[in-house]
């Protein structure tokens, strides 16, 4: 080998290692993560009693670097079909900038530290259901469900509606049917979030061979999934006030914003013609995500409202 020849290749390895901490938080899905974060931390704070406050941020901070390792690992295995969809062919394995098995280690130890300091410095119930989140995100999801059924978000779904329950057991020790319901209303919203998504993404997704909704079953079979787990999800939306651990003004919020919810999903089943049904699915898509960030919003706001209330002996 000639030192040029060697030299060259000594440039390409360094530069396989000079990827940037911008690189590396890339592989934490940063925009899902703080959607993690944010449910996991009200599921927290909405559970009865009051946690020691440091052992409430490593609890968080457990939650949001399990959620980045679920990111990571899934962009490991995902880096074929990443390269192929424009929204994803410039993240790291894709761009050329990191290795997979470099990926493969990165979330492999955040997946490792993110349990086992949970389970040693909180307890090992949380620990546990943050195991099995980056299990079923990164295993059940992402290698078996993705690929092989339209049914994927569905059922993989239920990685994403995990962190309130974990934030829940992290503060009580406990899974409850009041932890259950805050599972179900983001288990719910999934669906519909996502198809919302898919039916004006549809050519990435067929082009990376992935089975979603639109592709296998059609855009109409989508619509109508999509309404119906809309029904599903509004009435779920409302059972906090209902079983008492949220007040009326989460009671008269979540019954708004599950009433226009519903109304955006009917639009778009009765949408006409591409230009319409895609106008709809993108207002869906959009209200979806403003459905779902207030109704935690003021589950939150109100939980610390009453806890403040009866720190200060202003409530019993």
């Amino acid at each position: 080998m000639s030192l040029v020849e060697k030299n060259t290749n000594s440039e390409t390895d360094f530069a396989f290692s000079e990827a940037t901490a911008r690189d590396y938080v890339t592989l934490l899905k940063p925009r899902v993560m703080s959607l993690v974060v944010f449910t996991g931390l009200v599921g927290l704070v909405v559970a009865p009693g009051h946690m020691n406050p440091v052992l409430a941020a490593i609890s968080i901070l457990c939650i949001a670097v399990g959620a980045g390792a679920s990111g990571a690992l899934n962009m490991w295995y995902d880096a074929d079909i990443d390269a192929v969809m424009k929204r994803t062919r410039n993240r790291p394995i894709p761009a050329g900038i990191l290795e997979p098995n470099q990926v493969l280690a990165f979330g492999l130890t955040l997946s490792v530290f993110s349990v086992i300091t949970l389970g040693l410095l909180v307890n090992w119930l949380s620990a546990a259901l943050l195991a099995f989140t980056i299990f079923f995100y990164a295993v059940i999801y992402t290698m078996w469900l993705k690929r092989s059924t339209p049914q994927n978000i569905v059922i993989g779904g239920a990685a994403g509606a995990f962190p309130p329950m974990i934030g829940w057991a992290a503060a009580t020790g406990e899974i409850t049917l009041d932890s259950t319901v805050l599972f179900m209303i983001i288990f719910l919203w999934t669906p519909p979030h996502f198809w919302a998504l898919s039916l004006f993404t549809t050519n990435d997704y067929e082009a990376a061979h992935i089975p979603m909704m639109p592709n296998v079953k059609g855009e109409r079979s989508t619509r109508l999934q999509a309404l119906f787990y809309s029904l599903l999800m509004a009435p779920v939306g409302v059972l906090p006030w209902v079983l008492g651990f949220a007040g009326p003004v989460f009671g008269a919020i979540s019954t708004l914003l599950g009433v226009a919810f519903v109304y955006y999903a009917w639009a778009l089943w009765k949408a006409e013609g591409t230009t319409a049904m895609i106008a709809a699915a993108r207002k869906l898509f959009r209200f979806s995500l403003i459905y779902l960030a207030a109704i935690f919003a003021v589950l939150l706001v109100e939980a610390l409202v009453i806890k403040a209330l009866v720190a200060y002996g202003v409530m019993a």
